[in-house]
């Protein structure tokens, strides 16, 4: 019968859930301070500890810490409040076996022991930005995949529900827009598309759209052969070539111009190219992801864009929400993008202070997770210790948050505009409004309540 070490200083949650694993056939010991749990675990032998982390007058990660000094195998499972996800990932990385929020339900507890109690080994252990087990071998291979990249998911329901698109859409071959404010990750999001897809062996090959002039955006696109205009001194491939077989991201796709847009959109129609200078066709075989931080129906409505071309590029869209509107996952990134600065510039700080994350949750951050992780890089390059202070942060974190207010009167008012639009082209169907939303009938209803709209 496996042996169940609960330490846990809420006496009446610890004796309860005492008693319902008694029930599942595990032999279960009881400690409610951190001091007579670790005296119990030194004089018995168990195959499972579950402890909390806020214990009165003891650290948790140094209970993790000293329970992992008298051994190294044992797996730990450590209890969390909702809010307390970044020390929950820095559990992780002190070698928790998992982490697990309050309030939990019996069944995710039960299972939690199942996974710990298959671990033979610490060889095992879970990468903090993934909820999934992996060997040991791997982790840090995939953790610095993730460095790389930039792909970590959120807890947050909006980050779920991002997450949930991701993996319907990135089996298929559909075109994709990837709409969202600046800096809220849409370029990565369009690599992880890519990477859990079937042309993952092949190439990624990001562009900027608004990079390329549209004198040369021709010779970008498709190649060029040697001597085909001044300045071609040798053949060179095109963008769709160098895609070939994989995914071509063209990010900020409203700046192409109207005759940029054309040569695309026949391009993306024929599936065949020809270099500047050339006559030959080329077939192409490539998945478009497309990105914009821009309103293309209105840019459609104007002129601007073709409205063909945008069909074509939008078989399935996903909007990347701000990271104001996932709050909830701010210490979860803040936490990965300390990791990635510290291997940048080779320190080796721990964490956050209370204050330092206070201020974090207050500000209303206009640059999203690009402005998080700028904001985290040169605090980390500031800091001489093992915490990042409020000291080392930009001074427009503590400024009135006279920008939140308009941020947030600005969202308000283009959610709202996206509601009535929606609900139009349903003819006021809410359940067709909610799906072109990509939201719940129920979010839909609590929004029409929230904007007081009269329908």
């Amino acid at each position: 019968m496996p042996k169940i070490l609960i330490i846990e200083d809420d006496t009446a949650f610890c004796q309860m859930l005492q008693k319902f694993l008694t029930k599942k056939d595990y032999e279960v010991e009881i400690s409610f301070s951190a001091e007579e749990g670790i005296k119990k675990f030194k004089s018995n032998s168990f195959d499972v500890v579950i402890t909390d982390l806020r214990l009165p007058n003891y650290d948790g990660i140094q209970l993790l810490t000293d329970i992992k000094a008298e051994n190294q195998k044992i797996p730990v499972i450590v209890m969390t409040g909702y809010a307390e996800v970044s020390t929950a990932v820095k559990a992780m990385k002190k070698g928790a076996f998992d982490y697990i929020s309050k309030p939990f339900t019996p069944e995710e507890i039960v299972m939690l022991i199942a996974n710990a109690l298959q671990q033979k080994s610490p060889q095992v252990k879970l990468d903090s930005s993934k909820n999934i087990q992996e060997p040991e071998s791997n982790k840090s291979t995939a953790n610095e995949t993730a460095t790389k990249t930039g792909a970590i998911s959120g807890i947050s329901e909006a980050s779920k529900k991002l997450n949930e698109y991701i993996n319907l859409v990135a089996p298929t071959d559909m075109s994709l827009l990837i709409t969202g404010e600046s800096g809220t990750g849409k370029e990565v999001t369009a690599k992880s598309i890519h990477d859990k897809s079937k042309r993952r062996t092949f190439n990624f090959v990001a562009v900027d759209c608004g990079a390329i002039p549209k004198e040369i955006a021709t010779s970008e696109f498709f190649g060029h052969v040697k001597g085909s205009f001044t300045g071609a001194i040798e053949d060179k491939i095109g963008h769709f070539e160098a895609a070939n077989g994989g995914t071509l991201f063209l990010d900020e796709i409203g700046n192409l111009s109207y005759e940029n847009q054309i040569q695309l959109l026949r391009a993306l129609q024929e599936r065949k190219i020809k270099r500047v200078g050339s006559t030959k066709e080329i077939d192409v075989d490539v998945r478009i992801i497309t990105a914009t931080n821009e309103d293309l129906l209105d840019a459609v409505e104007k002129g601007n864009f073709r409205e063909d071309l945008y069909h074509r590029i939008n078989e399935f869209s996903i909007e990347i929400p701000s990271l104001y509107n996932r709050l909830e996952d701010l210490l979860l990134f803040a936490d990965f993008f300390l990791d990635k600065a510290n291997a940048s510039l080779g320190k080796n700080v721990f964490g956050f202070s209370e204050e330092t994350i206070a201020v974090f949750k207050k500000y209303h951050w206009p640059g999203n997770l690009r402005e998080l992780q700028n904001i985290i890089k040169r605090s980390v390059l500031l800091t001489t210790g093992e915490y990042i202070e409020t000291n080392v942060l930009p001074k427009e974190l503590f400024e009135e948050n006279k920008k939140a207010e308009r941020v947030n009167f600005s969202k308000d008012a283009y959610e709202k505009e996206q509601i009535l639009r929606a609900l139009k082209e349903a003819n006021f169907n809410k359940s067709k409004a909610a799906k072109l939303l990509q939201i719940t009938r129920k979010t839909l209803y609590n929004k029409i309540s929230h904007y007081n709209l009269d329908l």
